[in-house]
């Protein structure tokens, strides 16, 4: 506050009133409720946090900006306008509007007509002979791309490949120079509050400087199979879609290419950028090939809910903590998975030597990995870890299972449901072969554990507690043994052609279906 509105405010209180108000001053601060009052009242308590780093300063990005700016660029597209108006907003195939529409820039050209929309990105150059990184919603439906270099130059661009479902295209321009140009770093060394520089055109105005820190890796925002996003607080705009997220060492580690933004407008400082090692997989591969193939492993997977993991005899994890896999509720016929040994109930823990957390971290994982090339698993089965290797399919080349529909008298006590005997004329209404063996939900009584749960009708329970039942009586024996050991009931169920696992504990809680991820599409049947 300037000593003029310091004046200004005190100008309105009476002498009396602020030599109160001074003297309340000076005695909060003989009290020991100042600052240094409260320091010390937490320091007496045993379980207070004493957080102890080194007086920093802020950064001073000067040189680095000098330094990295030159291979950074602006990207104009000249697009059909129906294929922007398909794209709801010019999402790149990456998903729908809010609350994270992607900051397509569009400039609004008083040239523009009508069969065509004159649209500004952002790119890097990340080799001498002119390869350009940038969106795939920046430059898919181009007619025309041009890219504007740091000095002012235009030069005509050649689209090599790309691709939508992580939102990169790869451009090509050619130049008498070596052009300057800017590296790859590891975006898993990325720690969240590590200091960031965005360079982009935002709303065209290019070679825009913003910093910020990170704030969280590993986001999936819903907007493709293989979100894994950096979400940082450098503010984002419009334009800014493919420019290069830096850290201090000069090295990218992200391709800035998302917003959190509820009013469909500008930047709120939440953005989103692509890692490094994604951005590098598919670079590379659009290079040789001019498309991406991605890994198979042939599995459908789901998050595991504490009462899943203690069916499971999973190790408790820590207070608080989620349990981390990928517990796997099918195999595919004839898949990668099925043929290297990997089996229902098991639980993925890492990949390759990296933790696995979920079902989407796996599917991330495993279609990073080039077809053909053999990987290591690390999994628990019946509560032992172990691992095995995998030889990687082509996802290219998988294949999804068919489904079922249902409907079906039998009683199953305890759970709230309805069970009858999968017969030959519910085989033919259902579409089952005769290698399925189960029994079918024919009703589920509401507010029942199972109703809770998210048991359905029409569901076909194969197993409870890891035991197969072909019976009512058998699976009513089954639940009834799990609930005398007080221990959660582990159903597996066929739904609609994929197997999951549903758990239901004592207490009458559940974890239902619908809150798992492994729905056995893209996101996780890999």
């Amino acid at each position: 506050m300037s000593e003029k509105s310091v004046s200004k405010f005190f100008g309105r209180t009476s002498r009396k009133t602020l030599l109160v108000l001074l003297a309340g001053v000076t005695c909060a601060g003989a009290m020991g409720v100042g600052p240094a009052g409260l320091s010390a009242a937490y320091a007496e308590d045993a379980g207070a946090i004493k957080p102890s780093s080194p007086v920093q300063t802020l950064p001073n990005f000067v040189n680095l900006v000098k330094q990295v700016k030159p291979a950074v660029v602006s990207i104009t597209s000249i697009i059909k306008a129906d294929a922007v108006e398909g794209e709801g907003g010019g999402m790149g195939g990456m998903g729908g509007g809010m609350p994270f529409p992607f900051p397509f820039p569009f400039q609004m050209a008083p040239r523009q007509s009508r069969q065509q929309i004159e649209a500004r990105g952002s790119g890097f150059l990340i080799s001498s002979d002119g390869y350009v990184v940038t969106n795939n919603h920046v430059v898919k439906g181009a007619t025309k791309v041009t890219v504007t270099l740091d000095d002012g130059t235009t030069l005509p661009a050649k689209i090599i490949g790309r691709d939508g479902k992580t939102d990169l295209a790869l451009l090509k321009i050619t130049s008498t120079q070596k052009l300057p140009f800017i590296e790859l770093g590891e975006s898993d060394d990325v720690q969240p509050g590590e200091w960031v520089v965005a360079v982009g055109n935002p709303y065209g105005l290019g070679g825009t400087v913003t910093a910020g820190i990170v704030s969280a890796r590993g986001r999936d925002i819903n907007e493709g199979p293989y979100d894994n996003f950096i979400q940082i607080d450098a503010p984002i705009n419009r334009g800014n879609s493919g420019g290069p997220l830096f850290t201090q060492d000069g090295k990218v580690v992200g391709v800035n290419t998302a917003i959190l933004s509820p009013s469909g407008g500008g930047s709120i400082g939440i953005g989103f950028a692509i890692p490094s090692d994604t951005v590098r997989s598919v670079t590379d591969q659009l290079r040789k090939t001019g498309h991406v193939v991605r890994g198979y492993l042939g599995v459908n997977a789901q998050v595991i809910s504490p009462a899943m993991a203690k069916a499971l005899n999973m190790p408790v994890p820590a207070p608080g903590a989620p349990p981390a896999g990928a517990l796997v509720a099918s195999t595919s016929p004839d898949s990668p998975a099925e043929k290297a040994g990997l089996k229902a109930e098991d639980i993925v823990t890492d990949f390759n030597g990296q933790k696995v957390s979920s079902p989407h971290d796996l599917a991330v994982r495993v279609s990073s990995v080039a077809p053909g090339t053999d990987a290591k698993i690390g999994f628990l089965r019946a509560g032992k870890p172990q691992t095995l290797t995998v030889k990687i399919g082509n996802l290219a080349n998988a294949s999804n299972d068919g489904g079922i529909e249902g409907g079906g008298a039998s009683s199953g006590q305890h759970l709230g449901v309805s069970l009858t005997p999968l017969t030959g004329d519910l085989r033919h209404q259902l579409g089952l072969g005769n290698e399925v063996h189960g029994v079918v939900v024919n009703d589920v009584q509401p507010g029942s554990p199972a109703d809770q749960a998210g048991i359905r009708p029409g569901d076909v329970i194969q197993s409870v507690s890891s035991q197969s039942v072909d019976s009512p009586r058998a699976a009513v024996t089954a639940v009834r043994a799990a609930l005398a050991a007080k221990k959660p009931v582990l159903l597996r169920v066929l739904r609609d052609g994929q197997s999951l696992f549903i758990a239901i504990s004592p207490d009458g809680t559940g974890d239902g279906a619908d809150s798992s991820s492994g729905n056995g599409g893209d996101d996780d049947d890999n």
